[in-house]
């Protein structure tokens, strides 16, 4: 197996200190700063101001531990065989953290457990796994590292600043534990009235309440942003700190976290560093998998080969900048849970996503899962949506959202206009070329990435034969 690479003795350096901040199951657009007016965010409103504020930023997964992993390592999650939450992140996979070292850079990791470590409490099984193969490896990557709660993070980074040798630049990367279920009904102060609901999510008592508890671990977590931020600014490193601040994947509501729609994906991403990031909002593509490519790039070093994220440092700092025509998702297995005859698609669900600007294509390989939400199964919100679609008083859209089974094989969505991800397009032929073009590219991420599902039907509807009829099926 690979050794990461050492870290080096380096003077001053030129390239900027990093402070990556990641909010944990944070949907767009649930911030101030996104339009989110119901709610009280006003460190990272501010923030958002004094940086760039991206409005198309997605994750590589709706799942905290494939996400991260592609967040680290600039690989999607099927690359670095990251589809079981048991399991570490591989010897032979390398971090953003660990080539920033080589670079001479301090590293450091603190808040809630980061999720590349394996089962933070294993089974005597998995515990037994983990030191036979020596699987666990982040005390190696980092050259600091802290599992605490949230309301001790900022404290927790003043102590690494603390031990940061003079002269050397540092990583840090700071994890909350809000706004995941489950959601303190005390965290903050948000009227479920007044919350403009997204369209997946019909209008009841449950749903609503739902979304207050939920808005209200963001605004504690704003705080906690602040106190961060204050730490910076007491040190004096503000001038010379790329900040950036970003959800781990999207929400644990019905159509959110599990998911390949865009609550599940679609997450805030917001960057500043004074004097060299032009204030702004962006619709830029953006994927998960950019973020360690971008880390890296700003400390000055080469991404590995097996990279295949696209660094948007150039975009940050006013440079040139391809923009991607398409972003890609994976759902894996989700929790720790064995398989069984009652396991629901919150548990286990295989499906893959390409979303350009406007439309996307799922490609779903287990459709004949039961839905169910990610985390949030028992709370009201889907307690009373389960009731309406018993009672058949359920919209029609909301009706085939969640209760369809099968589900499709193939959904395609219009985002512009149905942002909702309600009215599936696929087979449509007046959509073929479009349905055929993100076909294609997903089939070639999942070549590149060596995926183990299905190849998915790269072309959308039979094309005529030449004397007119209908071409018929091979046998292979």
């Amino acid at each position: 197996m690979a050794a990461a690479p050492a870290a080096l003795a380096a003077p001053a350096s030129p390239h900027p200190n990093i402070l990556f901040v990641l909010s944990d199951d944070h949907s767009y657009p649930y911030l101030g700063a996104y339009g989110a007016d119901w709610m009280s965010t006003p460190n990272l409103d501010r923030f958002a101001r004094e940086g760039m504020l991206f409005e198309r930023a997605f994750t590589a997964a709706p799942q905290c531990v494939p996400s991260r992993t592609a967040l680290m390592t600039g690989r999607s999650p099927v690359a670095a065989r990251m589809g079981r939450f048991s399991s570490p992140l591989p010897p032979d996979v390398v971090t953003a953290p660990e080539v920033l070292r080589t670079r001479g850079y301090h590293t450091g990791v603190c808040g809630r457990y980061f999720h590349l470590n394996g089962v933070i409490t294993p089974s005597p099984t998995t515990q037994k796994a983990y030191d036979k193969h020596q699987m666990r490896t982040w005390a190696n990557r980092m050259d600091f590292l802290d599992v605490s709660a949230q309301a001790g993070t900022a404290k927790v980074f003043d102590q690494f600043l603390e031990k940061t040798p003079k002269g050397r630049p540092w990583f840090f990367w700071i994890n909350y534990s809000d706004p995941h279920h489950v959601w303190d009904r005390d965290a903050g102060k948000v009227d479920p009235a007044k919350i403009k609901l997204p369209p997946h999510l019909p209008d009841l008592p449950g749903v609503r309440d739902d979304l207050a508890r939920y808005c209200g671990e963001v605004e504690r977590a704003d705080g906690h942003f602040g106190e961060t931020m204050e730490v910076l600014r007491k040190r004096g490193m503000e001038a010379n700190t790329l900040v950036v601040f970003m959800g781990d994947n999207g929400m644990a509501f019905p159509h959110g976290k599990g998911s390949l729609y865009d609550p599940g994906l679609n997450v805030p991403l917001m960057a500043r560093w004074p004097g060299h990031i032009k204030p702004g909002v962006t619709r830029t593509l953006i994927s998960g998998e950019d973020i360690a490519a971008t880390f890296m790039d700003a400390g000055g070093a080469a991404a590995p080969k097996a990279v295949t994220g696209r660094s948007f440092f150039p975009l940050l700092t006013d440079g040139r900048y391809e923009p991607r025509e398409h972003i890609f998702a994976a759902r894996l297995f989700h929790g720790n849970s064995s398989f069984g005859p009652e396991t629901k698609a919150s548990t286990f669900d295989l499906s893959r996503a390409a979303r350009s600007n406007r439309f996307k294509l799922i490609y779903n390989v287990t459709p004949q899962m039961e839905y169910w939400p990610v985390d949030s199964g028992q709370d009201p919100g889907w307690q009373q949506i389960l009731a309406a679609h018993k009672a058949g008083t359920l919209k029609p859209e909301h009706e085939r959202a969640y209760f369809q089974r099968p589900r499709p094989v193939l959904e395609l969505f219009d985002l512009d206009a149905d942002p909702g991800e309600l009215n599936n397009l696929a087979g449509r032929p007046e959509l073929r070329d479009v349905q055929q073009a993100l076909a294609e590219a997903m089939q070639e991420k999942m070549i590149i990435d060596y995926d183990f599902i299905p190849p998915v039907l790269t072309e959308a509807l039979p094309r005529p034969a030449a004397g007119g009829g209908q071409r018929k099926n091979r046998k292979k």
